[in-house]
């Protein structure tokens, strides 16, 4: 019985720190903003229409403003 609860509190534990961690997307080259194979590399599962669509200003590249905006909407996960 003692090691169910500890099974699950350390899977309780871990499920925790997961949902409190952060998408973290580097901007690799420096540019000051994030193209989709930068943002390809935070968001796997990332399509052309999402990156688009996140793409407020139709540049060719995310900005800060335009990815917290993004995050904020929940078109990207945190």
């Amino acid at each position: 019985m003692n090691k169910l609860v500890l099974a699950v509190s350390a899977f309780a534990a871990i499920a925790a720190v997961q949902a409190n961690a952060q998408t973290v997307v580097t901007d690799t080259d420096g540019n000051g903003t994030y193209s989709m194979e930068e943002l390809k590399a935070a968001y796997a599962d990332l399509t052309e229409e999402t990156f688009k669509a996140v793409d407020v200003n139709a540049d060719g590249a995310v900005d800060a403003d335009e990815l917290q905006a993004a995050i904020e909407a929940g078109t990207l996960p945190a």
